[in-house]
């Protein structure tokens, strides 16, 4: 069966999770970096030592500067990181193999442009930095950017999938099976090329038109980001809309250092490296800043609403529940602990989240707060990137003070119509039993995931990301939702043979423990 083909509105959600959950590989290195790249860039500051003349040692300073081109190299690479990370996760197995192809394919692509470009005389020989042109891994080729290493990848996991068991003549044989994916992706790596060379410039032209009709909404424009954004959170879709405005050009471009950066959140981090800048890139304010007044503030509110309106008998269960969720909000910015709580109980509670959460976008863009992020907006970010920035850069501290009224905005609300409508939150259960407890024996709690899943023959692919098991079943009638809410689960989206169980940031230790039975 192919990874692309059309078999419904089910099969377009299969397709799509695991297309959305192919981009938490290489999105999961991005915190890392983000920390080396932020610690050390920020203490490596010129303005920084100056205000802070301790820091003003030769040793330290290095430890520094070792952190900052550490991140910086990261950021530099996401083309690539995303080839041979989206390979790897839309491969089924073998997984090994369609990375290396990925890479493969992604070098050859970019040598065939450059190889292309030159013949043509459109090379900018010696300014790696013109339009439309960049460097990447030491190739002077097209700035296709983060698209570029989709597509790659996209194509370098087709062709793994549909050849990878393939049986040549016997003269040939030694390159038949997995030897045979890198071959047939390196010639699709040279196509990839000459077909870049002819529409990539044209797309350019249409990016940065989107780019400017995008600035051309204003206000209204960044609260339906911040909206659209929200909703697709529930379907782990969200990553597919948010990535090209944080990674192309749809985000905007700017020139540092001699250098075309595009998109908002390479923008941030290029700026980021250079001493030299005085305020970050606008872009900054509508596609990442009002992500931390919703998770640093808003959702706290939330918490302390559906705690206040527990049955007195549950407040001392749900109290731990929803303290643990509210503290992986304001820290971490991870935020489908909470949501999940109150998302299938009451949906309409959830989209006036996420009006509050396009509100919050909007809000940010208004006064100019640019707060950079790895991935979400939580504390750790903020003070990273807001506070160890300054204000002058940042505007962070308008962060708090917008904040707390968004608390107080999402807990009246939320107590408001928890009441009114006798909504039945955690802890105000008919039920006295509450589901999102641990199971008893964690041992026994992968065996039990696998049972309710229909057991290990009707598992066709599992992976996670951060906060959900994601799982493509043979038969959907057979999973149980009843008993995966008894392993922990918070909530179970289900869409034709695509499952997502919501756990928390716990979920990679339950997939490996699920792999190991699987294994047996």
């Amino acid at each position: 069966m192919s990874l692309f083909h059309s078999g419904g509105e089910s099969a377009w959600f299969e397709k799509a999770q695991r297309f959305g959950k192919s981009f938490m590989l290489p999105i999961a290195i991005l915190p890392a970096a983000g920390l080396l790249l932020g610690i050390g860039g920020a203490l490596s500051n010129p303005n920084t030592i100056t205000a802070y003349p301790f820091l003003n040692i030769a040793w330290l300073q290095g430890i520094f500067a070792v952190m900052s081109s550490a991140g910086t190299i990261v950021f530099a690479n996401l083309a690539v990181l995303f080839a041979v990370g989206v390979a790897v996760g839309l491969a089924r197995n073998d997984k090994g193999t369609a990375g290396l192809a990925a890479l493969l394919a992604f070098l050859i692509m970019n040598a065939t442009i450059n190889a292309l470009l030159t013949l043509s005389g459109q090379l900018a020989a010696g300014n790696p930095g013109a339009v439309g042109q960049g460097m990447s891994l030491g190739i002077q080729t097209l700035e296709t950017g983060v698209f570029g290493g989709v597509v790659v990848g996209l194509a370098s996991a087709w062709l793994h999938q549909r050849y990878h068991k393939i049986a040549l003549p016997q003269f040939l044989g030694f390159f038949g099976g997995s030897r045979f994916v890198p071959i047939v992706c390196s010639l699709a790596g040279i196509v990839l090329g000459g077909v870049m060379v002819v529409v990539w410039p044209h797309f350019q032209k249409v990016i940065f038109g989107l780019g400017a009709l995008v600035d051309q909404t204003g206000y209204p424009g960044t609260f339906l980001y911040g909206f659209i954004l929200r909703m697709l959170g529930p379907f782990g879709l969200h990553h597919i809309f948010y990535l090209p405005f944080w990674t192309t050009a749809l985000g905007g471009s700017e020139i540092i250092n001699g250098q075309l950066v595009e998109g908002t959140q390479r923008i941030f981090f290029a700026q980021l490296a250079d001493p030299h800048t005085a305020q970050f890139y606008a872009g900054t304010s509508r596609f990442m800043s009002g992500r931390f007044i919703t998770m640093m503030f808003g959702l706290l509110g939330a918490c302390l609403a559906m705690y206040h309106t527990a049955k007195p008998e549950n407040k001392s269960r749900v109290g731990g529940l929803l303290l643990s969720a509210a503290l992986t909000s304001f820290l971490t910015g991870i935020t489908e602990p909470i949501e999940f709580s109150f998302l299938f109980i009451a949906p309409f509670l959830y989209v006036l989240h996420a009006v509050f959460d396009g509100l919050a976008f909007m809000l940010a863009h208004m006064l100019h707060i640019t707060i950079g992020q790895t991935f979400s907006g939580g504390f750790i970010d903020f003070i990273l990137f807001g506070i160890l920035q300054g204000e002058a850069k940042t505007h962070w501290l308008l962060v708090p003070l917008v904040g707390v009224p968004w608390f107080f905005l999402y807990y009246f609300s939320f107590r408001y119509l928890i009441t009114r409508f006798q909504l039945k939150t955690p802890g105000r259960e008919d039920d006295a039993a509450i589901a999102d407890g641990e199971p008893a024996e964690r041992g026994s709690r992968a065996a039990l995931v696998i049972s309710a899943l229909g057991g290990r023959d009707n598992i066709s692919e599992l992976d996670c990301c951060a906060t959900r098991l994601r799982v493509t079943v043979k038969d959907g009638l057979r999973v149980n939702e009843a008993v995966l809410k008894q392993t922990g689960a918070r909530a179970v989206v289900r869409h034709g043979k695509g499952i997502q169980v919501i756990y928390g940031p716990h979920v990679t230790v339950i997939k490996n423990e699920i792999e190991e039975i699987l294994a047996l």
